[in-house]
C-alpha cells in the first residue's frame, strides 16, 4: 500500500504543479504597449523579411490574434476606443481634435478603472492622441503623463530634413493654438547615424526602463504602465543601423495599385497626410523609387521601435515581473503601404483596419499560439479587467476575449465593427471571419439610400472587387448584424441631429477675407502650402486646390480662390 501511495503521489505532483501554474495571478501588473501606425507586417505574423525579433519573442510568450481590428483607422478615435471601451459612433467623435470628454465627461477610462481598484497608473509616450487641439487625460494617471522632450513627433536629427522655419506670423498663429500640424512638414524619411535615444522612441524606452526599475522598490503596489511608441508613424526616421538591416532593392513593389473594382469612388483615401511632406508630389502616384524608399523607411522605423520594445521587455524580466504581469501589445490601426495605390490609413479596407494584437496572460493564456478569434479594440478594456480579476465594468461596447486566451480555438463574437466617415456619408463596416461589408450613407438617412461594399477574404484576400451586387444574400445577413446596432452619432459639434433634415441654407462665407488670412506674404497669390495650412480635411483639401487652380500654374489667384474653380 505504501508503494502505491508513493506512486500515486508521484503522478499527482506534476498535475498539482500544472494546476498551480495555470491559476490566475492575483493583482497582476499590466504593461500596455501602444504602437502608432503599426500594421501586422511582422515576423510573427508571417512576414520574415521584417526584422522584428522582440515582437516575435513576445508572441512566443503569449497569444497572437490573427483577426484583430481597430474601430476607426485614425489615431484619436482608435485610442479613445482603447481607453474608454466605446466606439467612435457611440461617442460621436471621428476626428483628431475633439477630446473624448466632450462626449462622455464622466467616462471612466481603462487606466482610471485600474486606479480605482488600487493600481498605480503611469503613462509615457503616445497613449491618448495629443495635438490638433486635443489633450492628455490627467484623470487617468496617478502621476503626470510623460513625453519625450522632442514632443510627440520624434524630431529630425538632420537639419536638411526639417521643415522650413515658420514665419513670425505663422509662429504667432501657432501660439494662438492654430493647428501647427497643418504647417509644411519636412522629409518623409531620415537615415542618420545617431544613438537610439536621439529620437522619441529611444527616449520613451529610457523612461519606461526607469519606471520598471522604480516599481521593483514597491512590491506591494500593483501597477498599470502604458508605453506609447511613436514609430512607425510618419516621418519614417530611424538610426542608420536599422536601415542597414534591409536591402531596398529586395522589397517587392505593390502588385495591386488601383482601388477595388466597383468600389465607390469616395471609399479610398487620397493620402493627404503623406502629401503634406516636402518630398511628396502634390498629385499623382509615386514612382517606383519613392515607393521603395517609403517601404524601406517603414520597415526601418518598425525595427527601430521593435528594438526599444526589447529594452522594455528586458527591464520587465530583469526586475522579476514576467510571472505576474499581463502584457498587451496593440497597434492603433493599420497602414496602406502602396497597396491599391494608397498610402496612410483613413479607410475601411483591410490594410487600414487590421491591427497587430498580442496578449501575454500568465496563469491564463497559452504561450506561443495563434488564434483566429475575432477581436476589436473596444474588447481590450473588459478583457484586461477579467484577467486582473476586477469587477466587470458596465456600459462598454466591447466584450472580453479572455476565452480565446484560454482556448485559442474558441469563438468570441460573430463580427467586429468599425467606421470611417466621408463627406458623402458614414461608412459603417461589419467584419466577420470571412467577409467585410461596408454600408455608406448619411447619418440618419434611410437604409435604402446606402451604397454598399462587400469583400470575401477567402476567395479574394486582396480586395480586388466589390462583390455587393454579386452576393446579395451575404449582404443581407451582414446588414442584419448592422441593423442591431444603434445609428451612428454625428460628430460632436457638427450641429447635425440624427433623422433631422439638413438645412438647405449654408452660412455665407467671406472668401475674400479667407484669402487675405491665408496670404501670409501678401503677394496676392496662395501657394499650395498656404492653401493647405489649417484645412480641416487634409485628405480632401489637395483635390480642391487642383480644382480651384483653373490655369494650372501651381498657385491660386484671389479670383480663383473666391470663385472656387467655378465660372463667374
Amino acid at each position: 500500500m505504501k508503494h502505491i501511495l508513493i506512486f500515486l503521489a508521484a503522478l499527482l505532483t506534476p498535475l498539482a504543479a500544472l494546476q498551480a501554474a495555470e491559476a490566475p495571478i492575483q493583482n497582476p501588473n499590466v504593461l500596455l504597449i501602444c504602437v502608432d501606425d503599426l500594421k501586422p507586417l511582422l515576423g510573427c505574423y508571417g512576414t520574415p523579411i521584417v526584422k522584428s525579433p522582440n515582437m516575435d519573442r513576445l508572441a512566443a510568450r503569449g497569444v497572437l490574434f490573427e483577426r484583430a481590428f481597430c474601430n476607426q483607422a485614425v489615431c484619436s478615435p482608435s485610442r479613445n476606443a482603447l481607453m474608454t471601451g466605446l466606439r467612435s459612433q457611440t461617442l460621436g467623435i471621428y476626428d483628431l481634435a475633439t477630446n473624448f470628454r466632450k462626449s462622455a465627461p464622466d467616462a471612466v477610462t481603462l487606466a482610471q478603472y485600474f486606479q480605482k481598484h488600487g493600481y498605480r497608473t503611469e503613462a509615457m509616450g503616445k497613449i491618448f492622441h495629443v495635438g490638433h487641439g486635443n489633450h492628455e487625460d490627467a484623470a487617468s494617471w496617478s502621476v503626470e503623463h510623460w513625453k519625450p522632450k522632442s514632443g510627440q513627433g520624434g524630431g529630425y536629427a538632420l537639419k536638411e530634413n526639417r521643415p522650413k522655419e515658420m514665419t513670425r506670423e505663422e509662429a504667432r498663429f501657432a501660439n494662438a493654438k492654430v493647428d501647427v500640424s497643418k504647417l509644411p512638414r519636412g522629409a518623409t524619411t531620415e537615415c542618420a547615424d545617431v544613438p537610439d535615444n536621439t529620437y522619441g522612441d529611444g527616449m520613451i524606452a529610457d523612461e519606461a526602463v526607469l519606471r520598471l526599475d522604480a516599481a521593483k522598490a514597491k512590491p506591494g503596489e500593483p501597477w498599470f504602465i502604458a508605453v506609447g511608441f511613436l514609430k512607425p508613424h510618419l516621418p519614417f526616421i530611424a538610426p542608420k543601423k536599422y536601415w542597414d538591416l534591409y536591402d531596398r532593392a529586395a522589397f517587392p513593389l505593390p502588385k495591386l495599385r488601383v482601388p477595388p473594382i466597383g468600389a465607390p469612388e469616395f471609399a479610398p483615401t487620397t493620402w493627404g497626410e503623406l502629401r503634406q511632406y516636402s518630398d511628396i508630389p502634390p498629385v499623382g502616384p509615386l514612382d517606383d523609387a519613392k515607393t521603395r524608399l517609403l517601404i524601406h523607411g517603414y520597415h526601418a522605423a518598425t525595427s527601430y521601435m521593435d528594438a526599444q520594445l526589447g529594452r522594455v521587455l528586458d527591464a520587465l524580466d530583469r526586475n522579476g515581473f514576467a510571472k505576474n504581469t499581463i502584457i498587451v501589445l496593440w497597434g492603433d490601426h493599420g497602414w496602406h503601404l502602396g497597396d491599391h495605390g494608397m498610402w496612410c490609413k483613413h479607410t475601411n479596407y483591410e490594410q487600414a483596419a487590421r491591427i497587430p494584437l498580442i496578449v501575454v496572460a500568465p496563469g491564463v493564456g497559452k504561450a506561443g499560439v495563434k488564434t483566429g478569434a475575432l477581436a476589436e479594440t473596444v474588447d481590450i478594456y473588459p478583457t484586461l479587467c477579467e484577467l486582473a480579476g476586477l469587477p466587470a465594468p458596465q456600459g462598454l461596447d466591447g466584450a472580453s476575449f479572455a476565452s480565446a486566451l484560454k482556448n485559442p480555438s474558441a469563438t468570441t463574437k460573430e463580427a467586429v465593427l468599425h467606421v470611417y466617415p466621408r463627406s458623402q456619408g458614414m461608412g459603417r463596416a461589419v467584419r466577420t471571419a470571412r467577409y467585410r461589408m461596408v454600408e455608406w450613407k448619411k447619418i440618419g438617412e434611410p437604409a435604402d439610400t446606402a451604397v454598399l461594399e462587400l469583400y470575401d477574404y477567402e476567395d479574394d484576400p486582396d480586395e480586388t472587387k466589390n462583390l455587393a451586387a454579386d452576393k446579395p444574400e451575404i449582404v443581407a445577413k451582414l446588414r442584419a448584424i448592422l441593423a442591431k446596432q444603434p445609428e451612428a452619432k454625428p460628430q460632436i459639434g457638427s450641429g447635425k441631429k440624427t433623422n433631422a433634415k439638413p438645412s438647405s441654407k449654408k452660412p455665407k462665407q467671406d472668401r475674400g477675407a479667407m484669402f487675405d488670412k491665408r496670404d501670409k506674404d501678401g503677394d496676392g497669390k496662395l501657394t499650395r502650402e498656404e492653401f493647405l495650412t489649417g484645412q480641416p480635411d487634409p485628405d480632401e483639401a489637395p483635390k480642391r486646390f487642383i480644382l480651384f487652380d483653373k490655369n494650372k500654374d501651381g498657385v491660386l489667384s484671389r479670383e480663383e480662390f473666391i470663385t472656387g474653380g467655378k465660372n463667374k
